[in-house]
């Protein structure tokens, strides 16, 4: 049976509601207080199956390498390409299988290779090369253009054109649960006549996913829609924290820069492409028709579902703030890979792809503060007696993310940031 099909069960009891059905095995990176080294693991309902440990007893084998699964992050893995990815999660689910008695009738093995996930720690999933944030939801850049530039026309020139990105920092994605301090940076109000230097006054949160590159590309080479495919790994959560007063000053003329390089939250589990593919989907049209290099022939948005949780420190518990899907976005992350490559830019294992902020036609679909408050003049109402415009100190934010079979999820997990105050 194929690791997607509907019908497969695992020996290890899954709810219906889990993310973490035999379908979707995710992988991560843990390690718990007994055994404190770092290494590979997937999700599979409330557990953790340990990769290091089923590999030290060969019953995962890799051609002429070794020790694949114990290492701090994917990368590793992922270097040895699609053909190994897909065998890989072949083999697990075979292993995971309720009629499969390799795993299910060793006691010993599952004593050790079975870890609940209350008790392990999950580390960042990657070793991040680079990290590139795009702006690609022709939902959001629409509503941006109306806030800051012309109601009548808010889309710039090139954006049907051209997936926008910048360059972003490697150095500041964390995985869920770090907390975020409030980033200080230039702030001018439009009635300063001169900047001050001090803690952002307008931070906010954008949904995202992160697409995960797999394999490497060559200098100066381009990519076809077939090979940028190939290249992603899989996808995750991710928050890109912004401060929006921050970046009003100085985006101009280059961008955006320490508004955005403060921090950008993973969730700890990517979910491979593969267990993704009985959800994908055709985005919305594309008028005018790209480039030749960036047309595409293959489905490549998704029906993935996704919510946003705010819980302040009055809360007692987070309520919805967005719900939207992935499937709105104009560019997809192929085209975005496509497009990064272009220029002749290397890409590298472990790049991490922002796809943008993810908002959707409606107002409770708009995947930042900045619109759902719309720039602070409509304050959102959280009950008992609290609004929000930006995000203040303790506040968490919590993304969550799953594509719904027919009686199963394919689910990220979620990704949580809470903000602390400025130092």
């Amino acid at each position: 049976m194929h690791p997607n099909d509907p019908k497969l069960r695992s020996f290890i009891e899954v709810d219906p509601s889990s993310d973490f059905p035999i379908q979707n095995l995710p992988y991560g990176v843990f390690f718990t207080p007994e055994w404190p080294d770092l290494r590979v693991g997937v999700a599979i309902g409330d557990q953790i199956l340990d990769l290091a440990e089923l590999e030290r007893a060969e019953l995962i084998r890799f051609d002429g390498t070794d020790n694949v699964f114990a290492k701090p992050s994917l990368n590793a893995f992922m270097a040895l390409g699609p053909k190994v990815w897909a065998q890989t999660r072949a083999r697990i689910s075979e292993l995971l299988r309720h009629d499969n008695p390799e795993l299910r009738d060793n006691a010993e093995l599952r004593m050790r290779a079975l870890v609940s996930q209350n008790l392990a720690q999950m580390h960042m999933p990657i070793e991040v090369a680079g990290f590139t944030d795009f702006y690609s939801s022709k939902e959001h850049a629409t509503n941006v253009g109306t806030m800051f530039r012309d109601k009548t026309n808010p889309l710039l020139p090139n954006w049907l054109h051209i997936p926008i990105g910048y360059n972003g920092r490697a150095s500041t994605v964390v995985v869920s649960g770090t907390p975020i301090r409030r980033p200080r940076g230039q702030l001018k109000p439009p009635t300063a006549e001169l900047p001050t230097f001090g803690p952002c006054k307008r931070l906010d949160f954008e949904l995202e996913m992160g697409v995960v590159i797999g394999q490497a590309s060559a200098m100066g080479e381009m990519l076809t829609e077939q090979q940028a495919e190939e290249m992603i790994f899989g996808f995750t959560l991710l928050n890109d924290w912004s401060a929006r007063d921050i970046q009003q000053w100085e985006y101009v003329p280059l961008g955006p820069f320490q508004a955005k390089a403060f921090g950008t939250s993973i969730s700890p589990w990517i979910v491979t492409r593969e267990a993704l593919e009985p959800f994908r989907v055709h985005g919305p049209a594309q008028d005018p028709t790209p480039l030749p290099y960036l047309q595409q022939k293959g489905a490549n948005n998704y029906d993935m579902q996704l919510a946003v949780d705010l819980r302040t420190e009055k809360m007692n518990k987070p309520g919805t703030i967005c719900r939207t899907n992935f499937r709105h976005m104009y560019w997809s992350s192929v085209q975005q890979l496509v497009h990064h490559a272009s220029s002749g830019c290397a890409m590298n294992v472990g790049d991490l792809l922002g796809s943008g902020t993810i908002s959707g036609p409606e107002k409770s679909e708009r995947g930042s503060m900045l619109e759902l408050s719309w720039g602070g003049a409509e304050p959102l109402d959280l009950g008992g007696g609290e609004q929000r415009s930006f995000l203040e100190d303790g506040d968490s934010l919590t993304m969550r993310g799953w594509c719904q079979g027919d009686g199963y999820r394919i689910g990220f997990g979620e990704v949580e940031g809470t903000v602390l105050p400025s130092i």
